[in-house]
């Protein structure tokens, strides 16, 4: 009986190989980015319960709706941009990087064991899109004050992303037909 004999790798395959690691700053530095916009939460949080409780009125807000309005959007807009950092830490590390070794943990994503990178891009755009929503409706609660131009180009910017979240889902649903099958 012959055992297979192992390979090792040469020195340019190593190297090559091993270059996956420069990217662990790059995924260190989103984790400082998301400490920055935890730390923007809690400042956003205090003006609006400085608002509400104290009655500080924003900045040019009409009402007191727009003045409680306004500060939510802001905080749902933290916390979905908080949300795809996670996806992009996540969600990138594991197939680019090394194994997260995740199996089995009870605070396993759901979504994880299905990330692929083409499925990543797919939930980035649709991540994406929810904040240009939310956006788009800070821009309509403002609209008063914004001119029709900054209007017109925040829309159309918002269009773009929808369609390229479209197309991105569309060209994953070609490149993996058998997927859809094996849901059915």
């Amino acid at each position: 009986m012959t055992t297979p004999i192992k390979s090792r790798p040469g020195p340019l395959s190593y190297l090559i190989f091993s270059s996956r690691w420069l990217q662990l700053p790059l995924y260190l530095g989103l984790i400082v980015a998301q400490a920055i916009y935890v730390v923007q939460f809690v400042r956003e949080l205090w003006h609006l319960v400085d608002a509400t409780l104290f009655g500080h009125v924003v900045a040019g807000a009409e009402s007191a709706e727009t003045t409680i309005m306004l500060p939510v959007l802001g905080l749902i807009d933290v916390v979905m941009i908080s949300n795809l950092l996670v996806m992009v830490i996540v969600g990138g590390y594991e197939p680019f990087v090394s194994r997260l070794k995740l199996e089995g943990h009870p605070d396993q994503p759901e979504w994880l064991s299905l990330v692929n990178a083409t499925g990543l891009k797919v939930k980035l755009a649709m991540a994406i899109i929810g904040i240009s929503s939310i956006h788009l409706l800070a821009t309509f609660i403002k609209a008063a004050s914004l001119d029709a131009e900054t209007i017109k180009w925040q829309v159309l910017l918002h269009l773009a992303f929808v369609v390229s979240a479209i197309a991105l889902a569309f060209i994953d649903r070609i490149m993996q037909p058998d997927a859809k099958a094996a849901a059915h």
